[in-house]
C-alpha cells in the first residue's frame, strides 16, 4: 500500500504505508453548509460530502475518512500548534508547526510554519493542510520528515 506524497522539493513521491494507515486518508474541508431541511454537509478537497459532520468542523480543518465506507472517523481543528504539511507555493511538501495566521479581508491570509529544524515559513492559507494534533502526525511522513535541506546540506547528504 502507497500513499501519494510531496518530497521538499514539491514532486509527487510514492510513500509506503502500513495496512493499518491504509484504511484511512485526510481530507481538508474547503465549505460547511446546510443543505436541504437543515442536514448539516462538509465539502472535502477531493470533491468528497459527508453528512452530519462534527458540529465543530469549519472550513480549513482536516478530517480523517475511512476509505472503505467513507465516514468521518475523526478530525483536527485548523489552528496554531498543529502539525501541517503545504501542498501548493515555492514550500510544497515542508511539513512544520503552525505559529500564527496573518488576517487580511479581501486578500490572501498568509500562515507561518516553523519546522523541526528550526526554520520559519509562510505560506497562503489554501496552501495549508492540516496533517496532525499538536507535533504528532496522523500519516507516516516520506523521507526527510518534510524538512527542506538547503544546497550545501543537500549536497553533502547525496555525496
Amino acid at each position: 500500500n502507497f500513499r501519494l506524497l510531496y518530497d521538499t522539493k514539491g514532486r509527487f513521491s510514492l510513500h509506503k504505508i502500513s495496512k493499518e494507515e491504509s484504511t484511512y486518508k485526510l481530507c481538508r474541508v474547503k465549505k460547511v453548509f446546510k443543505g436541504p431541511k437543515g442536514t448539516p454537509y462538509c465539502i472535502t478537497h477531493d470533491g468528497r460530502t459527508l453528512r452530519y459532520p462534527d458540529p465543530d468542523v469549519k472550513t480549513n480543518d482536516s478530517v480523517r475518512v475511512e476509505i472503505p465506507s467513507g465516514k468521518m472517523l475523526d478530525y483536527v481543528k485548523f489552528e496554531t500548534g498543529n502539525t501541517a504539511m503545504i501542498s501548493g507555493g515555492n514550500n510544497t511538501g515542508r511539513v512544520g508547526i503552525i505559529q500564527h495566521r496573518e488576517r487580511h479581508p479581501g486578500s490572501f491570509e498568509i500562515v507561518h510554519l516553523k519546522d523541526a529544524a528550526g526554520h520559519t515559513f509562510a505560506t497562503r492559507l489554501q496552501n495549508v493542510f492540516v496533517i496532525g494534533k499538536g507535533t504528532k502526525p496522523w500519516i507516516s511522513l516520506p523521507k526527510g520528515g518534510g524538512i527542506r535541506l538547503s544546497i550545501i546540506e543537500d549536497r553533502a547528504a547525496k555525496m
